[in-house]
């Protein structure tokens, strides 16, 4: 019998050209944007060949580029035998189009890519759903400039999420698809509401972990809660958020959340679909805002934050500004953040600085705390440990009529303590 021989399927690996266009708004970071492209290409997979920058007034509104540069392009494709091209920009259905006709390779934009690392990324079921979605809304306003690009996908970017199968159905079934999956993450930001109104009852601050991908948020949860969040070197590493229970030295219990990184050019679409995820920026009390101090376009990541924030209706809140990565070498002395309340220098990673950032909050959470001082009655324990869990004791001595405590509460705590004097023996 003839010995048979298996063929192991390698992966795909798309090989990318990366085009940008330099307008006056965006020629003194264009050469940044496309070296974050080329890492968001590396992120998801794919091998960057080239990047390719246009001088133009404006972006060609029929085919992003100019025709002397698709010319160039063309060109190149054919020399580095290239399987597709990824614009900095989102491409509109006609551009898409267009670009497909002439260079008759796969089309991807930069919103695309950051949907499929998020597609790569998600692991809970509200992480999965919010991904799905946006994937689906994204294409199905492309469809008449998705369709050829679809028979050349073969896999690669593009394909992760809902699939090749669910993509190439009419508008009505994805516009179903849509509705329903609509209808799940409502389920799921209903189930998230419950817990969020639950630890609203227990009182404690929330804390919630902002800043521009991979500026070293997961790593701040890990060190300062043992979290074991996965923490890479990665943009987009974490996706989904996570809370946990963060214990000050002054023994003040509060909840500690890691966020999704924000990014230039976030799509606005992509920001509505994962509006539940993001909203624990907006429901916090105090923000840590996390900045590479050693990235040299830190500067510009902080006006990002600052103004997805704003998109979010999160502005007006306490934040504590942490220049992280003050280990390395390049890490940039002279940064400021004038809208923060309090800023840090510290590396994450080292240790460094963590424990004036503990103290930071501490303090600051006082601020918005009364002093009280009598005793509470040995019948009225709740009362006690609430104080316990929201407040600051800054002494607890045992009487005979009951628990004499000295403590800093919260205003929700000082009230519930005014409404009957017999609660507090002063």
């Amino acid at each position: 019998m003839p010995e048979k021989h298996f063929e192991i399927e390698k992966e795909y690996v798309d090989r990318v050209i990366l085009v940008g266009v330099a307008t006056r708004e965006n020629e003194s970071y264009i050469i940044e944007s496309l070296d974050e492209l080329q890492e968001l290409a590396t992120t998801a997979g794919a091998i960057t060949l080239e990047k390719v920058i246009q001088n133009r007034e404006s972006v060609h509104p029929g085919t992003y580029l100019g025709k002397g540069k698709i010319d160039e392009i063309k060109s190149l494709i054919h020399e580095l035998d290239a399987s597709g091209i990824i614009s900095d920009d989102e491409l509109s259905p006609a551009q898409l189009k267009n670009l497909e006709d002439a260079l008759e390779v796969k089309i991807m934009d930069r919103t695309m890519l950051i949907l499929d690392i998020f597609a790569k990324r998600a692991q809970t079921r509200e992480g999965i759903i919010q991904v799905e979605l946006a994937q689906l809304q994204y294409r199905l306003s492309r469809l008449a400039g998705i369709g050829t690009t679809l028979s050349r996908l073969g896999g690669g970017i593009g394909t992760r999420g809902p699939g090749e199968k669910k993509l190439e159905t009419d508008r009505r079934h994805i516009r179903n698809s849509i509705t329903q999956l609509k209808k799940e993450l409502q389920d799921v930001k209903n189930h998230r509401d419950l817990i969020r109104e639950r630890r609203k009852k227990q009182g404690k601050v929330k804390i919630a972990i902002v800043g521009y991908t991979n500026a070293g948020k997961s790593t701040l949860l890990n060190k300062v809660t043992d979290a074991e969040v996965l923490s890479e070197d990665k943009l987009f590493a974490t996706l989904d958020p996570t809370t946990r229970q963060l214990v000050l030295p002054n023994k003040t219990e509060v909840l500690l959340t890691d966020t999704v990184g924000f990014i230039r050019k976030l799509p606005h679409h992509l920001i509505k679909a994962f509006h539940s995820t993001l909203e624990e920026a907006v429901v916090a009390d105090i923000l840590i805002h996390v900045v590479d101090s050693s990235n040299p376009q830190a500067e510009s990541h902080i006006k990002v934050v600052y103004e997805t924030l704003e998109e979010l209706g999160a502005t007006g809140k306490t934040v504590i500004t942490i220049f992280n990565k003050i280990d390395k070498p390049e890490s940039n002395k002279y940064l400021q953040d004038n809208n923060a309340y309090k800023t840090l220098r510290v590396s994450v990673k080292e240790g460094i600085g963590l424990d004036e950032l503990l103290d930071v909050i501490e303090k600051r959470i006082q601020q918005d705390k009364k002093f009280i001082k009598g005793i509470i009655p040995y019948d009225n324990g709740n009362l006690l440990n609430q104080i316990r869990t929201t407040g600051q004791i800054i002494n607890e001595e045992y009487k005979n009529e009951g628990t004499y405590i000295e403590a800093y509460v919260d205003s929700k705590t000082y009230g519930e303590i005014n409404k009957n004097e017999t609660k507090l023996l002063i």
